[in-house]
């Protein structure tokens, strides 16, 4: 497995008004813990991850990634995962962290047009954490699946089909009230590379949710992120 560090930047934010991020000892220790984390996690070599800039106004604390799946100079599938933290616990979260996320693949037409396709890929989400046994709360998304058909100059190219999780979740805290951080980023690449069609890696990560199917590999090629 590839790690993590070394392809993370530090973008642990304060919401300062002028938008600048605060000195190293003004972060709270859990929340620097938590980033440590991520940064150290190892991740299937499939997995390429990049720094972004994490949102300011979502928390008081954020780091943010993101991450694609590559076969072959292809992106097969891609998203972003941000870690929010308030020190004062935030009603609605019912703790004080949250992992918010964001991925998407294209899909061939036909597979598309399941109607549980929703559900299902739902439910790699949190059969992905729950392989891994991890505890989590207060869990909400949404799960939409657009269509694109080209036409002009731009009708030699086939339909495409693009599903696309939005979800966010409470995860559980740890000692010193550190959630496993490492261990969330890992389910989510799980969802990445299942939703990808890749196979679990051997020897590393969790068998398929009980009854659902990666999708098969699909996408054409794909310009690849600077």
């Amino acid at each position: 497995m590839a790690a993590a560090q070394g392809r993370f930047s530090d973008h642990a934010e304060h919401s300062h008004p002028d938008g600048g991020a605060p000195e190293g000892d003004t972060v709270p220790k859990a929340f620097r813990r938590a980033v440590e984390a991520l940064r150290g996690a190892g991740l299937r070599p499939e997995i390429e991850v990049d720094p972004a800039r994490a949102p300011q106004k979502l928390a008081p604390y954020a780091y943010a990634l993101e991450a694609a799946v590559v076969e072959d100079d292809e992106d097969l599938a891609d998203g972003r995962l941000v870690l929010l933290h308030d020190p004062a616990g935030h009603e609605a979260w019912h703790g004080t962290f949250r992992l918010v996320t964001l991925v998407r693949a294209e899909l061939e037409p036909e597979m598309a047009a399941d109607p549980l396709l929703p559900e299902v890929c739902w439910s790699w989400l949190t059969g992905a954490l729950e392989a891994r046994g991890l505890s989590y709360g207060e869990a909400s998304g949404t799960v939409t699946r657009a269509g694109s058909h080209y036409f002009g100059g731009l009708s030699p190219r086939r339909p495409a089909t693009q599903i696309e999780i939005r979800a966010s979740w409470t995860p559980e805290e740890g000692p010193g009230g550190v959630p496993d951080t490492a261990a969330h980023l890992a389910a989510w690449c799980d969802l990445l590379c299942q939703l990808a069609g890749l196979p679990p890696a051997p020897g590393g990560g969790p068998e398929p949710v009980t009854g659902v199917v990666s999708l098969p590999q699909r996408r054409g090629p794909q310009h690849r992120r600077d």
